[in-house]
């Protein structure tokens, strides 16, 4: 895959960030009108629908023959996993210890990067990643309240992790997929199957179809799931995963400050504080060392 522009990867990283922020208190709003599962559901098999229009024409890449069991396993670690722990997890405690749990995934990423795909480890990167998770922390400390499950920490810790290992596990089988077939069947494949877990447990009649629940899937579906999913992919397959990952810190920040516009909710200085860790994590973890730039002048 080429590497992308300067330019189209800032407005890729940029409408990334802003659709994977707002979707937090958009599902929350949605959760008012559908049990959980069917919604994860919902969402994400409509997103691979939407992408599978434009698979279609790129028939010949599919290889579904070879290749099947590649879509498999990535539905299982970034759908089933990651969404599917996430929506039953989100029911065990509160909000915002659960979403700083997850966002430990830029860290997990950055070791799993490191052990499995060779990328870069240095004293910055390391300190950057951590700093990114404690700026999420921070941000996150106004939910620190109520009982907190061990459950819960588990199913979060479970996410972050499927979502660690889907990333590097498109990155390092993206030679061999065709990328839009891997993202559209892995939305496909993990919708139909969190559909099937939520029909067990969970009734098609509880959803109330009202206009603001449709309007809320309908733009997850297209923007959060379908495209998002495409944009962060390509992301990764066109530069070092750790470092797109980084930058996934700065979702939580989006969220707060669309629920507060959204939900009513009040922004402290806890955000202030967790967006200035989080922003020296970025500068961290993306600045090259003095060894980098020599390696680089010397392969130009």
């Amino acid at each position: 895959m080429e590497k992308n522009s300067r330019t189209r990867t800032v407005l890729l990283l940029t409408f990334l960030v802003i659709v994977w922020g707002v979707n937090w208190p958009l599902s929350k709003m949605a959760l008012n009108y559908t049990p959980p599962l069917l919604f994860a559901g919902l969402r994400t098999f409509l997103g691979g629908l939407i992408l599978l229009i434009f698979a279609i024409p790129r028939y010949k890449q599919l290889r579904l023959k070879e290749t099947w069991h590649f879509y498999v396993v990535s539905a299982v670690l970034n759908i089933i996993m990651f969404y599917g722990l996430q929506t039953v997890g989100l029911g065990f405690m509160p909000a915002g210890l659960f979403s700083a749990i997850v966002f430990i995934e830029p860290v997990l990423l950055g070791i799993f990067c490191w052990i499995w795909l060779g990328e870069s480890m240095n004293g910055l990167k390391i300190i950057g990643l951590i700093l990114g998770f404690a700026g999420v922390a921070v941000i996150s400390t106004g939910g620190f309240t109520g009982d907190i499950s061990a459950i819960g920490i588990l199913l979060a810790l479970g996410s972050a992790i499927g979502w660690g290992l889907g990333t590097v596990f498109v990155k390092k089988t993206g030679n061999r997929v065709d990328s839009l077939w891997m993202v559209t069947l892995q939305l496909i494949i993990g919708g139909i199957f969190l559909s099937c877990v939520g029909s067990s447990f969970e009734s098609w009649s509880s959803i109330e179809w009202r206009l603001p629940f449709i309007s809320n899937l309908l733009f997850i579906s297209i923007f959060v799931i379908a495209f998002g999913w495409l944009a962060f992919f390509t992301l990764v397959g066109s530069g070092e995963a750790s470092k797109v990952g980084s930058f996934t810190f700065l979702i939580p920040l989006i969220a707060i400050i669309c629920s507060s516009f959204l939900l009513h909710e009040s922004i402290t200085i806890n955000v202030v504080i967790g967006l200035l860790f989080i922003v020296f994590s970025i500068c961290l973890v993306n600045m090259k060392t003095k060894t980098q730039k020599v390696k680089a002048q010397i392969d130009l």
